[in-house]
């Protein structure tokens, strides 16, 4: 399961929708003894900039992983978005999982509401989780 609370949800939805046409991406962050309820969501820049992929910014990923260690925490999972598919990881965000333990969110702007779902990643096996919004 993944817990989002609702402040954190609708600033990634709205990084999403400010970021199109192209993929939008963050980096979520957690208490090590509890990954399943997030606690801060960082922006990143999708240094690919385009459309159909992402990558994090590499400046921006390190900027994350120090503030979360600073705070006690660490990085729990990734966040991006699809702009024209459904939330559901693409061949190249399976190959691309880092952390076989992270939560991969995806929101999908697909349609006229935006809908975000979230996966655990295991090799080439993807498996969806709840996600809470509290």
């Amino acid at each position: 399961m993944l817990e989002l609370p609702k402040d954190l949800y609708d600033e990634i939805v709205a990084l999403a929708v400010e970021t199109y046409p192209y993929e939008s991406c963050g980096l979520l962050a957690g208490a090590p003894a509890d990954d399943v309820v997030v606690r801060h969501f960082y922006r990143c820049r999708n240094a690919a900039e385009s459309a159909r992929v992402y990558t994090v910014d590499p400046g921006d990923h390190l900027r994350a992983e120090r503030d979360a260690e600073s705070r006690g925490w660490e990085i729990v999972g990734v966040v991006h978005s699809h702009t024209h598919t459904a939330a559901f990881p693409s061949p190249t965000d399976i190959a691309q999982a880092p952390d076989p333990a992270w939560h991969y969110a995806i929101v999908s702007l697909q349609r006229d509401e935006p809908a975000l779902r979230s996966f655990r990643i295991v090799g080439d096996t993807v498996i969806e989780e709840p996600v809470a919004i509290s």
